[in-house]
């Protein structure tokens, strides 16, 4: 026995920061999940957005939204959701269920729409860089997370300036 302590030296103590480890391993993975659903979450109300812009707009205005803006978006939706998905199976987690986002009201017209649509993103690359810069991925992660974040991220870095390009061509 461990004096003062009343329990067997070969058991583990109920206060042993042993339990207390893997408590925090698994809450901090079940919060760096939540935290990809919170930027997938952001990158779906980016595609609704850009999906009614894409309505709003003609025919080849349509297309080069499509291909320069809304095709990055969608990659990275999907990456995120394969990372979550990938991570919580891993560690026997449960997987989260993604939502279509609505995309708001049409009055905002195209330009509006595109507008939301960029400021989902940068909101999903903040979340997703703040948690690349917590550690978490590192600590509680494995490779493949942290790769799949970075992959995310990259698919990201074209969407703001080739959106603004494309705002300056709305209505010519």
């Amino acid at each position: 026995m461990i004096p003062g302590n009343g329990e067997d030296a070969g058991t583990i103590p109920r206060h042993s920061s042993l339990r207390l480890v893997t408590y925090d391993t698994n809450e901090a993975r079940r919060e760096l999940l939540d935290e990809i659903v919170r930027a997938a979450d952001e990158l779906a109300e980016a595609l609704a957005a850009i999906g009614e812009a894409y309505e709003m707009v003609d025919d080849d205005s349509a297309d080069r939204l499509e291909t320069e803006v809304f095709a990055p978006i969608q990659a990275a939706y999907g990456r995120a959701k394969k990372t979550h998905a990938a991570f919580a199976a891993t560690f026997g987690l449960p997987p989260a269920a993604f939502l279509p986002a609505s995309p708001g009201h049409p009055s905002q017209g195209a330009a509006g729409f595109l507008r939301a649509g960029v400021e989902a993103v940068t909101r999903a690359d903040t979340i997703l860089s703040e948690l690349q810069d917590s550690m978490r991925p590192a600590e509680v992660g494995d490779p493949a997370l942290r790769a799949g974040l970075a992959e995310t991220r990259q698919l990201l870095a074209v969407v703001r300036s080739r959106a603004v390009a494309f705002a300056r061509t709305l209505g010519r």
